[in-house]
């Protein structure tokens, strides 16, 4: 009984009900939730493979790199169209909490009271840690264009016909890169909280100094 199925069996069946009638336009909810690797592929591919239109609301990156073709920006109570990839949404982001927690370390160095001689104190200890922290995210861009440019080419092996011209081997192949795609998001998203920590700290202390 549909009861007994898993949340990724009930979300296939859903899939199948919706294109049995061949709609002209499907609106989709987050439809990744609850499946599997396999499956969330099988997804990707039946969604490049309809002919009809498709709303995708999600919060799947590799869901949006792989199927969506226009993006649309939901914020501040509106919504409109973005131009833009996905590499330029995540630095949207990026840049709007930086200048928010500049903002703010502004306002706490203006109200803070302290005195002339204490001010200078604190710029001179915000200056040597200026050094370091540029570093930090120096090494952290370089590190995020290295496994950005590594994903971009194990997504490409993906889309491969070649990869899929020996049946005995393919399963295994697909797994491996499956698996090492995975492993890569991960450090990604590791590397993008480095850099943001390393160049948030960087810009409010940018900021104190005036």
């Amino acid at each position: 009984t549909v009861a007994q199925l898993s949340g990724g069996e009930k979300a296939r069946l859903l899939f199948a009900l919706m294109s049995r009638s061949a709609p002209h336009l499907m609106i989709l909810d987050e439809p990744t939730n609850h499946l599997d690797l396999d499956s969330r592929t099988t997804l990707v591919e039946a969604l490049n493979a309809y002919q009809g239109a498709i709303v995708l609301v999600t919060h799947d990156p590799h869901l949006i790199e792989m199927v969506a073709d226009r993006l649309w920006l939901v914020a501040d109570g509106t919504v409109r169209s973005f131009e833009g990839d996905l590499d330029d949404y995540r630095r949207l982001l990026l840049e709007q909490t930086r200048l928010a927690r500049r903002e703010e370390s502004a306002v706490v160095v203006r109200g803070s009271g302290i005195s002339r001689k204490d001010e200078r104190r604190l710029s001179a200890a915000i200056r040597a840690r200026l050094a370091p922290l540029r570093q930090v995210v120096l090494k952290a861009e370089r590190r995020l264009e290295t496994l950005q440019a590594r994903q971009a080419g194990l997504q490409a092996r993906l889309t491969d016909p070649a990869l899929y011209s020996n049946e005995l081997a393919v399963a295994e192949q697909v797994k491996a890169l499956r698996m090492e795609l995975a492993e890569l998001a991960a450090a990604i998203a590791e590397t993008e909280e480095v850099w943001l920590e390393a160049q948030t700290a960087l810009d409010e202390a940018e900021a104190s100094l005036g």
